[in-house]
């Protein structure tokens, strides 16, 4: 009886080891939820909407314009991270007019998600030409007036070694349920 109890709990045990493993691996090296606090990113992304951010897909292809990444601001603070989408890809440089036009190497950027114009005053850094490293991305909420990101000097360009992933799939709110696509 004693013998069967112990195979029972050994069983046990290393089944909640494997359970355990697994998720380590998956909030490693897979994905991870976050919560999006403030609304830099409206209209795409709300005040509380809970996502899952896919920290795989880099390991394998480079970020792409419009993709919405994650990734922590400030070096001295913790278990911080913002969510923006890349506008700027390494090589380029890109520019905000007087207009509040976003131009990319010379041309204007179509793009649908910053829908208000950009006020003057929040062009900060990106009204000289900014030119992104090797390794550099350039990132906007899309609430664009009122978004803390490349433009302002304290956040400055994104380095591809601080990206922890992209914003992959909203589960929370359920009426809005579903990966995240570009428009």
């Amino acid at each position: 009886m004693m013998k069967k109890v112990m195979k029972e709990l050994a069983s046990t045990g290393l089944y909640l080891l494997i359970v355990l493993l697994i998720t380590w691996f998956i909030i490693t090296f897979v994905g991870v939820r976050t919560v999006v606090d403030g609304d830099s990113m409206l209209p795409t992304l709300t005040h509380g909407d809970n996502l899952i951010v896919d920290k795989l897909t880099y390991r394998f292809k480079d970020p792409q314009r419009f993709d919405i990444i994650v990734f922590p601001p400030f070096q001295y603070q913790e278990d911080t991270y913002y969510i923006k989408r890349i506008i700027g890809l390494p090589g380029e440089t890109v520019q905000i007019d007087e207009d509040g036009k976003i131009y990319i190497n010379g041309e204007v950027l179509s793009e649908s998600y910053g829908r208000e114009i950009i006020e003057p005053d929040k062009r900060w850094i990106a009204e000289e030409p900014v030119v992104l490293g090797e390794d550099e991305y350039f990132v906007m909420g899309d609430n664009r007036n009122n978004s803390s990101d490349s433009r302002n000097p304290i956040v400055g360009n994104i380095h591809r070694d601080d990206i922890i992933g992209r914003a992959w799939v909203r589960v929370w709110p359920f009426s809005e349920f579903g990966v995240l696509k570009h428009q």
